[in-house]
């Protein structure tokens, strides 16, 4: 690295042997910035977008606020607790073009609102997603326009529900209507595309075994670095690498976990952590790391794939999730479901967290993002897709008002709220999939 000027471009990279690793916002990069710069240079903007999937719906009667406020949580929203004030939870949204009412359709109209051609064959057709939309304005001027990511193996193919195409029930992201984008589950795969160089998977392997971390790689760097910073961004570059270092050990510990105990997991990754907790919140921790690199600004996440089998034995449901969604009514079956919802959102919970406890700039990441967490399936039990679960957190530099349970009327498109989100991070649409208007009510307290 040569530093030619007092001021760091934002998009300084430490480059050493098999590493490239991108800083997150300094206090020496804000001279340099001027009032031409765009979003992405702007530390008082929205300019992230973040939607977490969370599978097959969930138990509404746990799940409802019953005030107007957040200030009584739900039994499945409890773990909100701490950042209630950064969360707007949603009532009576709905997806129309997600029926005839299927596990697929729920997985993919979520973020595309739009009908998808029912067919088991290649022919498929869907819609472009959000995320892509988004990524085709605000990601292209980081490294990777978006980052697409999942808890499970996505690698069945052929007619997974109800003659739909498996890859409707695998994919949140298409870049268009005939282009669904492979989420990765595999946390050491994400940490090398978010900072590693490239190469091989051999070549990667080989410059691993030379030393115990991908950031010895740097160390001339960083120490160069260093020397040319104030007090306040040390401190900065130093809590950055050391969370770095920390996902990168967790990532060695669970692949040598997996050495030692080479069980297969039909649904889980090789080398990946065995509790399904520590696994999620490896990938939300990669995710944050990659917004306070600025890597990205678009991002994905599925908590589990639709029809998943798994079991949640950490927290005392070992019946599969699928078959208790389909409960019959049965209030057993129906508190497993809320437990597991409730277990999800306390991973959400944990990640909006970490965002707001890391600075940046004139705030913090989740004041300059905006996080959609939901499913498009309301209740399991009879596959609809009304009354969704649905949170938005986030977007204090937007005026977004916290706090809130906002409860419409009557039941109002999800591509409302999904236009309205692309809007607030100045990607300017008219409309989009079946919108009839934005939700201003996110972004100012007006009664409905």
């Amino acid at each position: 690295m040569i530093i030619t000027r007092k001021s760091l471009p934002r998009r300084t990279l430490l480059k050493g042997f098999g590493a490239a690793i991108a800083l997150p916002l300094l206090d020496a990069m804000l001279p340099a910035m001027t009032a031409q710069a765009c979003t992405v240079a702007n530390p008082t903007r929205l300019r992230r977008l973040s939607y977490i999937y969370m599978p097959m719906g969930c138990d509404i009667s746990r799940w409802t606020l019953p005030g107007d406020d957040l200030s009584e949580l739900s039994p499945t929203l409890s773990p909100l607790a701490p950042v209630r004030q950064h969360v707007t939870a949603i009532s009576n949204m709905e997806i129309r073009n997600a029926y005839p009412g299927t596990h697929a359709t729920s997985n993919c109209s979520f973020l595309s609102c739009a009908t998808a051609k029912r067919t088991e064959s290649t022919d498929y057709f869907l819609g472009t997603t959000v995320d892509q939309i988004a990524a085709q304005q605000i990601g292209q001027q980081t490294q990777l326009p978006s980052l697409e990511l999942s808890m499970d193996l996505m690698a069945t193919v052929g007619q997974c529900d109800n003659g739909y195409a498996c890859v409707y029930q695998n994919n949140l992201s298409w870049s268009s209507p005939k282009t669904p984008l492979p989420s990765e589950a595999h946390p050491r795969i994400v940490f090398e595309t978010l900072f590693g160089e490239g190469g091989s998977p051999a070549d990667r392997q080989a410059s691993l075994k030379k030393r115990a971390s991908l950031l010895d790689g740097i160390g001339q760097e960083i120490t160069r670095l260093r020397n040319t910073l104030g007090p306040s961004d040390r401190e900065k570059i130093n809590a950055y690498l050391d969370s770095v270092r920390e996902v990168e050990r967790r990532i060695q510990q669970a692949e040598a976990n997996a050495k030692e105990n080479p069980l297969p997991d039909l649904d889980r990754p090789m080398g990946v952590p065995a509790a399904y907790a520590d696994h999620a919140k490896l990938m939300f921790d990669l995710q944050l790391l990659a917004f306070q690199g600025d890597i990205t600004r678009v991002t994905t996440f599925q908590l589990a794939r639709e029809t998943s089998n798994r079991t949640y034995p950490e927290i005392g449901v070992a019946d599969p999730h699928h078959p208790l969604t389909h409960h019959g009514n049965d209030p057993e079956k129906i508190a497993k479901v809320a437990k597991i919802n409730q277990f999800h959102v306390s991973l959400f919970a944990d990640f909006l967290q970490r965002l707001q406890q890391t600075k940046e700039g004139d705030g913090t990441l989740l004041d300059h993002s905006l996080l959609l967490y939901g499913s498009g399936m309301g209740d399991p039990n009879v596959h609809d897709h009304l009354n969704l679960p649905i949170l938005v957190a986030g977007g204090a530099a937007g005026n977004m008002q916290g706090g809130r349970h906002l409860r419409f009327s009557k039941p109002t498109p999800m591509a409302n709220l999904h236009l309205t989100l692309l809007n607030k991070v100045g990607v300017q649409l008219d409309s989009f999939a079946d919108s009839t208007g934005q939700m201003d009510e996110l972004f100012e307290p007006l009664s409905i």
